[in-house]
């Protein structure tokens, strides 16, 4: 794709209204009072224009998480099917951190370079334990959903350069025509 057409392509998706995402933080220990990085998460969304619809804080549970995200991409029912899902927590090799199991299984396309670029970029915060990270991304559906890493620089560091930049974009590409 040449930079022409990507930036027709954000001109065009800058017109749409702001994108509806959800907030998913994954964790077993975080409360709505501690959660900095689902704050951080709502914060950066919130001035880039976009609306948060959901909000919840779920146990490190696959079960739990495969079911959340899938009614939230309306695979269930669910009242508010959002554009774009967003989790935070999980995506380590601990035992606990089951989200990389639980959501790719549900993605119909996998978007690679998410991953491959946010280690990338984490490598140059926090060197080789960036190899650690199991961010992902890709769609549900219509509806995409990232994965990234519960800590605050995580969050920063997909928000700010992968996330934000390409959101709009992202959901007009999902939802144009042939």
């Amino acid at each position: 794709m040449s930079s022409q057409s990507t930036e027709h392509h954000r001109r065009e998706a800058a017109k749409l209204p702001p994108v509806s995402v959800a907030i998913l933080t994954i964790s077993d220990t975080r409360t709505e009072e501690t959660d900095e990085s689902g704050k951080l998460i709502h914060q950066l969304l919130e001035a880039a224009g976009h609306r948060i619809d959901v909000y919840i804080i779920l146990k490190d549970d696959p079960e739990m998480i495969r079911e959340t995200v899938a009614r939230l991409a309306g695979e269930l029912p669910h009242p508010a099917q959002v554009q774009a899902i967003i989790t935070n927590g999980g995506t380590g090799i601990a035992p606990r951190d089951g989200t990389f199991e639980a959501v790719s299984e549900l993605l119909s396309r996998e978007l690679p370079g998410f991953g491959e670029i946010f280690r990338m970029l984490s490598y140059q915060e926090v060197g080789a334990a960036a190899m650690l990270s199991r961010a992902i991304a890709g769609l549900c559906e219509k509806t995409f959903v990232f994965c990234i890493p519960g800590s605050v620089n995580a969050v920063r560091i997909a928000m700010e350069k992968l996330i934000i930049p390409e959101l709009a974009h992202l959901v007009w590409e999902a939802n144009r025509k042939k």
